[in-house]
């Protein structure tokens, strides 16, 4: 007897997958940092799609071995929904990865609503995203009490353009902590719009292909943020990080404080 959720069904020893498509969070790019849920589905499924521009390869190391596996970086989003459309009226399984968090710059709106007019099923299960993969190799929280409580998850401006209300000038004033995606090409605007709000010796680290063979991780003051971008020669797949956190030794959770109370501690007051 199978147990099922929603279109996975756990037997005794191995999960099931009913046809469907299961768009998937790959993470930045270490295949460690899979969900258990991913591993499962890469596990079994019948057909992977993977961007391979942005997915490294050895996550597919976990796949089934007569997997069939559609590289889809030269594809346009119609012939890749047009190859999940006819794999799934085949009756097969079809994991479509994602780099990253599919809800953050993943393009899966698009997909989902055709796959919708197909009347295709469909799951998304979420994955690490770059910003929380930095902060762990940085070994920094990025909301520290009375200094920084907000994330603001990002872009400039290029190809594809941000609301004129979501402008980087705009969103930089909250001084919070920033994660500025895609935005290598434009790193010499970036910085001149930080500049305006953030002091110059802020720190910024610079994420080159976190969790990759080649990863490369660099904290310089923002206002060398461009002058190292072009050193290191990155022009692609980097995370910048903007924050006050990234040099901050202050500043205590009330959390875990002796004298704070809550639904299953009391204070250090109480107690006495």
């Amino acid at each position: 007897m199978r147990e099922s959720t929603g279109n996975l069904c756990y037997g005794k020893s191995m999960l099931v997958v009913d046809p469907g498509v299961y768009i998937v969070g790959a993470g930045p790019g270490d295949p460690d940092l899979l969900t258990v849920k991913a591993q499962k589905l890469l596990a079994v499924g019948d057909v992977i799609l993977f961007a391979d521009s942005l997915v490294p390869e050895q996550i597919l190391d976990v796949c089934r071995k007569d997997a069939e596996i559609i590289r889809t970086a030269n594809q346009t989003l119609e012939e890749i929904v047009a190859v999940m459309v006819e794999k799934v009226r085949s009756h097969k399984s079809v994991i479509r990865l994602h780099s990253g968090d599919p809800s953050l710059y993943s393009a899966i709106h698009e997909q989902m609503q055709l796959l919708a007019e197909a009347e295709i099923p469909f799951e998304v299960i979420p994955g690490i995203s770059a910003f929380q993969a930095a902060a762990a190799k940085l070994k920094v929280e990025l909301t520290i009490p009375g200094l920084v409580q907000t994330i603001i998850l990002t872009r400039i401006s290029g190809r594809t353009t941000v609301p004129v209300s979501e402008e980087l000038a705009a969103l930089a004033a909250h001084q919070a902590s920033l994660c500025l995606y895609l935005s290598a090409r434009h790193v010499e605007d970036a910085q001149a719009k930080l500049l305006a709000h953030y002091p110059e010796d802020t720190k910024v680290a610079i994420c080159f292909r976190l969790g990759w063979n080649d990863e490369k991780i660099r904290v310089v003051p923002l206002h060398q943020m461009a002058e190292c971008t072009h050193q290191e020669q990155i022009i692609r797949t980097t995370l910048y990080v903007i924050s006050p956190a990234l040099s901050s030794t202050k500043g205590r959770s009330r959390l875990y404080h002796p004298e704070h109370s809550h639904l299953f501690r009391s204070s250090h007051h109480e107690k006495g």
